[in-house]
């Protein structure tokens, strides 16, 4: 078995995790998909990169290193103090887009180019919109999202939502569909058409 010390975290991520606790941030990405996504990140060459939900910017530290230098990455998150957290760490990076916007808004009003992957970690893109972030993938396209197993900080409904969210996905016939009962719970998703 693997030691969770292997999993090569970001330069940036003892940094990150202690501003978590600093603001009282609690929603934290799981190292083991932050691994997943720089993976995935990393097999998209000169890659667009769509991440919901910026948070405090852990998961985008992941990708980041993922990143080839042609890549590029746009992180979008209504909260205006995480986005200037990420800015302070992330801001420096021609690479990256840090933008502070309703995810919903932003989705609708993108007319840019197709993404190679999506990390949906907000409503907008996963439990709104998802059509709308789904048509933005190119073919061979990934869309991924976390948090799909019981979380114990869940609201009550949010079990329901998280079921019928994967019974959606489920139908989808232009993708690919990977349920992972592993981490929090993941879902894989590669456009087909």
């Amino acid at each position: 078995m693997y030691q969770m010390d292997t999993l090569n975290r970001p330069q940036v991520y003892e940094a990150l995790v202690a501003k978590c606790q600093e603001v009282g941030f609690t929603m934290p990405t799981d190292v083991h998909v932050g691994s997943l996504l720089k993976t995935l990140v990393a097999s998209k060459r000169e890659a667009n990169v769509l991440e919901l939900g910026t948070g405090i910017g852990l998961s985008l530290a992941w990708m980041i290193e993922g990143l080839d230098e042609k890549s590029h990455l746009v992180s979008v998150d209504n909260d205006a103090a995480l986005i200037t957290i990420a800015k302070e760490f992330f801001g420096d990076d021609p690479r990256v887009e840090l933008v502070c916007e309703d995810g919903t808004a932003w989705l609708k009003r993108y007319n840019g180019a197709r993404f190679d992957l999506i990390f949906a970690d907000a409503w907008p893109g996963k439990y709104s919109d998802i059509d709308v972030a789904l048509d933005l993938l190119k073919v061979g396209g990934i869309y991924l999202v976390d948090d799909m197993q019981v979380q114990p900080d869940w609201p009550d409904g949010h079990e329901e939502l998280a079921s019928a969210l994967v019974d959606f996905l489920a139908k989808r016939e232009d993708f690919f569909m990977s349920k992972l009962d592993w981490s929090t719970g993941v879902i894989i998703m590669t456009k087909r058409q």
